[in-house]
């Protein structure tokens, strides 16, 4: 969020600084699958955010910034009412001008030799893309700095905002006409009445990757099953969906009530990204649960059939969740926005939010 505003405000000519208080960037913008995932947004405002986003990146990724790969995703399904949710979404998506389209399982699994034997069908959507986020996030930095201009100044860590002054911990002063707080699952540190009062919750999740495919193989789109159906606002209000939630809180009790929706993607260098769980409860706790990683990979052979399943390794996610619509806004001060995480969608969204934010201004 911080990197998609700061660009945003120097395309537009202005003067920017970012104080990060880490060495280097090591929050929730490089624990994730590098999901561009549009598809996952709900038509209107939302999936328009996404997509505007998504410009961004192919923008990026053609100026040979980043590596970005147009890879689509596939919600891949083994269960009838699995199946009746993903045909509803398909008909509501074409009245809503979401592009997508409805496989059957052979037509699923001939087109993307990835998918296990069981599929049953499959959702296509051509509008995700993935990139590698640790390698991104640094080179985005590195591009504002020397096409923009832009002052990053790491290991700094703000402490104090006193419109127009801005006081770090070692005691340095800034002195800006606009200032704009991301600061992640950080509630403490500035304003930390604000986020009290905005009720703004932490979650944390377990993620893994594997090591490289053997042979150069390619996962090809991004994939998911039936459990992302019951997580993603996308497929919210479809008929069939209280039947399948019914079903999957019954069969699939352990991973409902740890928060596991499993998906996939697969960087440049052939590591397969798999999660995830979410937990609103113990995110202080430092501790991985062993069950927890043996159920998202046991629901995943059900999806996905990899040459390699060998775990290089493992990782704790933690992000903001506000119920404030798509991310927490406030202004304690004035010329002063504190902007929060859209919730686990900061790649899918922060340059579409950051644009859209300026463009109001």
């Amino acid at each position: 969020m911080g990197l998609a505003f700061a660009w945003e405000a120097a395309r537009r000519g202005l003067s920017v600084r970012i104080l990060e208080r880490s060495r280097a960037a090591c929050g929730a913008s490089i624990r994730n699958f590098g999901m561009v995932w549009p598809i996952g947004q709900p038509a209107g405002r939302p999936h328009a955010l996404a997509l505007r986003s998504r410009a961004r990146w192919l923008e990026l990724r053609d100026a040979e910034v980043i590596w970005a790969d147009a890879c689509g995703s596939v919600h891949a399904v083994g269960e009838e009412d699995e199946a009746a949710v993903l045909a509803e979404f398909v008909e509501r998506a074409g009245r809503e001008g979401i592009a997508c389209e409805l496989l059957t399982g052979a037509e699923a699994r001939r087109r993307f030799p990835a998918l296990a034997p069981g599929v049953r069908a499959a959702l296509w959507s051509p509008t995700e893309l993935v990139v590698d986020p640790p390698r991104a996030i640094g080179q985005i930095a590195a591009y504002l700095e020397e096409q923009h201009d832009v002052e990053i100044r790491f290991g700094s860590t703000a402490t104090a905002i006193e419109m127009p002054e801005v006081r770090t911990a070692a005691g340095e002063q800034f002195t800006a006409e606009r200032v704009i707080v991301c600061g992640g699952a950080d509630f403490e540190t500035l304003f930390p009445e604000v986020w009290a009062a905005a009720g703004v919750r932490r979650c944390k999740l377990q993620m893994m990757r594997t090591a490289p495919q053997p042979g150069g193989w390619r996962l090809g789109p991004h994939v998911a099953g039936g459990l992302t159906l019951a997580h993603y606002a996308g497929f919210a209000g479809l008929p069939s969906l209280a039947a399948l939630r019914q079903r999957l809180a019954e069969q699939y009790a352990f991973h409902v009530a740890a928060g596991i929706h499993v998906m996939a993607s697969q960087n440049d260098r052939g590591e397969v990204i798999l999660g995830d769980s979410h937990d609103y409860t113990d995110v202080e706790s430092p501790f991985d649960s062993v069950a927890i990683d043996a159920a998202i990979l046991d629901y995943a052979r059900g999806m996905l059939d990899l040459p390699d399943w060998t775990i290089a390794e493992r990782w704790q996610g933690v992000y903001a969740k506000s119920d404030a619509g798509l991310c927490f806004t406030a202004e304690p001060q004035p010329a002063c926005t504190i902007v929060g995480s859209p919730g686990g969608a900061g790649m899918t969204l922060a340059f579409g939010l950051a644009a859209d934010w300026w463009e109001q201004q």
